[in-house]
């Protein structure tokens, strides 16, 4: 959700817009009222594409964690979250004579029926390996059509998640037969890379060389994920829960035993460590 002094603002009156013909209607409503350069909110007015992209991506966050925890109520709430992102940069640049929302959902339609010819036109697709093929032979031609002299790999968003792009260049590059073929092949890789970090830990002080070994060797490890058909984002998610669930159990057993982090031998803690694994197995 938004930040700051967002919502204390809105909190001081109570929004009655004219109900419109429809619910999307009524939220572009309340979006411009919100942008009124006049009577509108002080925290909506002064913002930019720049200040609100940083919440549409913890808006997009949020959406993952409710249907992670199979939330639907807490779903709903953030895809609404997640939509009024959009109805807000859908605003500001109408302001400044750009696309507004209708532009934005006429483009994504247009995107989609090109896209789909086998449900839009007569093109025959069978199965879904073969809708997928498709997908990205369309998604390959376009790209080929917008970005010719930029290289297959151009597109790819340097804002996203280092594991997402790391995944999606691995990905782009694969479609062109530069690609392990097999997982043996990548685990060796990996293997390779552990030993060329190794060999950087050696000149402690060359951070900069260290950083780079230590960064093949992630960019190796998302390939292994990428071969198994693990999502490497969310694979890095689940352990840092894990983690979190673990260290957690830790923290308890030692308030219960009044006993601190700083008063336990490692062994101790690793021994509190196993206990908590054994914990989650069961």
């Amino acid at each position: 959700m938004l930040s700051g002094n967002h919502y204390p603002y809105h909190k001081k009156k109570t929004l009655n817009p004219m109900k419109p013909k429809t619910a999307i209607d009524r939220l572009l409503k309340i979006m411009e009222d919100l942008r009124n350069p006049k009577n509108g909110c002080p925290w909506d007015k002064i913002q930019t594409f720049e200040t609100i992209a940083p919440h549409t991506i913890e808006e997009a966050y949020e959406v993952a964690d409710a249907i992670k925890n199979n939330d639907q109520e807490s779903l709903k709430v953030e895809l609404g979250d997640l939509l009024f992102q959009i109805v807000f940069y859908a605003q500001m640049s109408k302001e400044n004579g750009g696309f507004d929302f209708d532009d934005i959902t006429e483009t994504i339609s247009d995107k989609m029926v090109k896209r789909h010819p086998h449900v839009f036109g007569t093109k025959e697709i069978q199965s879904l390996n073969e809708q997928t093929i498709a997908w990205e032979d369309y998604k390959a031609l376009e790209r080929a059509e917008n970005t010719e002299e930029n290289g297959a790999l151009e597109g790819v968003a340097l804002a996203l998640p280092a594991l997402l792009r790391a995944q999606k260049l691995q990905n782009r590059a694969s479609r062109l037969g530069f690609d392990w073929p097999n997982i043996e092949l990548v685990i060796g890789k990996i293997r390779e890379e552990i030993g060329e970090v190794s060999e950087a830990l050696k000149s402690k002080d060359n951070k900069e060389h260290i950083a780079e070994e230590i960064g093949d060797l992630l960019f190796a490890c998302v390939n292994l994920a990428r071969h198994t058909d693990i999502d490497a984002e969310q694979a890095l998610r689940d352990g840092n829960n894990k983690f979190q669930r673990r260290f957690q159990f830790i923290e308890l057993q030692l308030n219960e035993s009044g006993r601190k982090f700083e008063e336990c031998s490692l062994n101790q803690l690793e021994e509190l460590w196993n206990n908590a694994k054994s914990r989650e197995r069961g």
